[in-house]
């Protein structure tokens, strides 16, 4: 019987291979190498640091993370070492969207700004950009995109520079992995010489990567009026965030962007499905049925009726110590319809 070990967070997965696997729930500080040593697979989030520290004492050769990102996992020493990855592209993209413009409703209307008469630059035109872009044009907004991997691939004139979105958007929000090789890396690419570009005092959004944003600079960045404010769901160095950003940040929350009852049923039955097929067991599914994408049509008020971000942020900023807590403990909320 194959002997795999979950991740106790991830939600409406339990019991559903017990069954069939010899399975062990843990708690993220409790996935270490000696829970390990015995393991033929692992489903995990992002909190699980799978190295060569974790597994090179471990007959696993499976894992499986209920996330769109992989920065958590070294894929080098995966492949190197007959290690299958599979994740969850996508799972929670209606999510982040739907953060994204309950976020920039709040803003518009503390600015007394009409959302027709601002310019949006989507910085990462994946599986959430993609939905960004398609909602703020239904929206009004005028729409820049910039996706150098993308642009290159294509050649097609849909792309703009990082340069150009810096100097002529209000808005820019950033959907990006975290990546630090060349030529496309996204480390702080928000970072002191990108936002001295910025001329219309813009509202930076980040919900992709923390360290796609250097904090430093984006907090110095506000100081000076260079930038108007930021949304921050993601932060370099969580769960220990920057009390500076904090206090700067009109929105600020504990990285539950992508935290939708929707998106965490997609996450679960993908993983489960990566898992069955990998191990030719059969097929599981949870008990619940989800649309597999987001709503093809949107208001700002259907928006702001679904999610409104300053809940979030005002128990963040009473109390940041609890992070960690906040975003194991979250309320699953629905996406917009």
């Amino acid at each position: 019987m194959i002997r795999l070990v979950i991740e106790n967070k991830i939600p409406f997965i339990k019991g559903l291979l017990d069954d069939i696997c010899d399975v062990k729930y843990l708690d993220p500080d409790d996935i270490t190498a000696d829970a390990m040593r015995n393991a033929d697979a692992l489903i995990t989030r992002t909190r699980t640091r799978c190295d060569k520290s974790l597994l090179q004492h471990s007959p696993c050769r499976f894992i499986a993370t209920a996330t769109i990102g992989t920065d958590h996992i070294d894929l080098d020493y995966c492949r190197n070492n007959g290690i299958t990855v599979a994740n969850a592209p996508g799972c929670n993209a209606p999510a982040v969207a739907q953060y994204t413009f309950a976020s920039i409703a709040h803003w518009l209307d503390l600015k007394h700004r009409p959302i027709d008469s601002v310019i949006i630059g989507i910085v990462g035109v994946g599986n959430v950009g993609s939905i960004v872009d398609r909602w703020a044009r239904q929206l009004g907004m005028k729409v820049m995109l910039c996706d150098p991997p993308r642009a290159e691939k294509e050649g097609d004139s849909t792309f703009v520079s990082l340069d150009e979105i810096a100097r002529h958007c209000d808005i820019i929000t950033f959907h990006t992995p975290h990546t630090t090789s060349s030529p496309h890396a996204t480390h702080h690419m928000c970072d002191s010489r990108f936002l001295s570009l910025t001329q219309r005092k813009p509202l930076i959004i980040n919900c992709a990567r923390g360290p796609i944003v250097d904090t430093q600079a984006l907090v110095s960045a506000l100081d000076a009026g260079i930038v108007a404010d930021t949304v921050i769901d993601c932060w370099e160095g969580e769960p220990h965030i920057s009390a500076q950003l904090l206090d700067r940040a009109l929105i600020a929350t504990p990285h539950i962007a992508g935290y939708s009852r929707e998106g965490k049923i997609r996450a679960t039955e993908m993983v489960l499905s990566a898992f069955t097929q990998h191990f030719n067991l059969p097929q599981v599914h949870t008990a619940e049925t989800v649309a597999r994408g987001a709503a093809e049509t949107v208001t700002l008020d259907s928006i702001t009726a679904s999610y409104n971000p300053i809940n979030d942020t005002t128990t963040l900023k009473a109390a940041p110590h609890t992070f960690e807590a906040l975003r194991n403990n979250y309320n699953y909320r629905p996406e917009v319809k």
